[in-house]
């Protein structure tokens, strides 16, 4: 009688066993109406789409960090990304328009602080990014836009599995065709374009994107070229909206450093900017994405480089900020602004190869023809 009680107990808790292992592995439930980036989705990737919303939505926001997104283009890209993965509208975006060298300084702080607070940071400094890839700093994710990415990714644009771009930006010469005539096609002709101490310059000391730029210049300019620049007597800035806002006040006759983002952004004001794509090449400054490697809400960070990399996302970004899109296959609805990457004359630069030694070198060899 013992024997039969213990044979009965044994298949009870046997048979508990293998329901909860059972229930362990049911797939998630996906919801009664499916958001828009469902459909057309295997089942594989709605299994995997529905356990990071469900993970997202616990999280409840999202941190993200970047140079130049402006706060319309973020509105948009946050209504659309809640609408497209189903998320209810009280899901945070905090976001943060930064500078270069400030989003530099404020994650390698929180990085030694072991105190992350952002989940995502984009910056125009690819060298940088992949130094922090190379640390550990980035979280590794194989996002299923990659493969989208994987050309620019093989001209060292990005890594698979731990960063893309999520856009490309340039700075070229600039300037208003109400004050100034100008009908150059080279870097050359710059000099002495506009008078003395009406041109402006991006300050190589104080952004790390201008020192990106700058060392890609480098490759086809020298530096007896600079210091004609600054025999012009250039003013400094670091944000270029105000370099572009200076064009259309007439305060500056010429910008060296223009960006042909934020040419398309005064133009839809009533601005006339033009800029100049020199037959020697511009240097692409890819908007390096990467979730930190301890973010906070890391599932709805996924989820987000993923949309911001889609077809959808880059249609909003480019729309807003005329950023060069580095996903194959994709038509930029702003040619004249943001013309398809493989259009684009660029001056190559070995980013991963660029070490931090490297950068204050010609940091310290700017600053000496310079002297801000």
């Amino acid at each position: 009688m013992k024997y039969v009680l213990r044979v009965a107990v044994l298949a009870a808790a046997v048979a508990v066993g293998l329901a909860k292992s059972s229930e362990a592995q049911e797939p998630p439930v996906l919801p009664p109406v499916l958001p828009p980036v469902f459909l057309g989705a295997s089942a594989e990737e709605k299994a995997r789409l529905a356990e990071l919303i469900a993970a997202a939505k616990k999280e409840g926001s999202l941190t993200y960090w970047d140079v130049v997104i402006q706060p319309e283009t973020n509105d948009a890209l946050t209504a659309a990304f809640r609408t497209f993965y189903g998320l209810p509208n009280g899901f945070q975006i905090h976001y943060q328009l930064s500078a270069t060298a400030p989003l530099v300084t404020r994650v390698e702080q929180e990085i030694n602080a072991n105190r992350v607070t952002i989940d995502v940071a984009a910056v125009g400094s690819p060298s940088w990014v992949f130094e922090r890839a190379a640390a550990g700093d980035a979280l590794e994710y194989d996002s299923p836009q990659y493969k989208f990415y994987a050309d620019v990714m093989a001209r060292g644009l990005g890594r698979k599995g731990i960063f893309a771009f999520n856009g490309a930006y340039l700075f070229v010469p600039m300037w208003s065709a109400e004050r100034t005539k100008f009908e150059g096609k080279s870097w050359k002709d710059v000099i002495n374009a506009v008078p003395a101490g009406r041109i402006s310059i991006g300050d190589v000391s104080k952004s790390v994107a201008y020192l990106a730029t700058y060392a890609g210049q480098r490759n086809v300019l020298d530096v007896n070229y600079f210091k004609a620049i600054a025999a012009m007597k250039p003013s400094f800035l670091i944000r270029s909206e105000q370099t572009a806002g200076r064009l259309v006040t007439g305060e500056d006759l010429m910008a060296f450093s223009g960006m042909p983002t934020r040419a398309y952004q005064y133009n839809q004001k009533g601005g006339k900017l033009k800029f100049m794509l020199p037959e020697e090449g511009a240097v692409l400054l890819p908007q390096s994405m990467f979730i930190l490697a301890k973010a906070p809400h890391p599932n709805a960070a996924k989820l987000w480089v993923d949309f911001v990399l889609s077809e959808p996302g880059q249609t909003i970004l480019v729309k807003g900020e005329a950023m060069v899109s580095g996903r194959s296959g994709f038509k930029s609805p702003l040619p004249d602004y943001a013309p398809g990457i493989d259009s684009l004359k660029l001056i190559n630069v070995d980013w991963q190869g660029l070490s931090s030694d490297k950068l204050r070198g010609l940091r310290d060899e700017w600053t000496g023809i310079f002297n801000p």
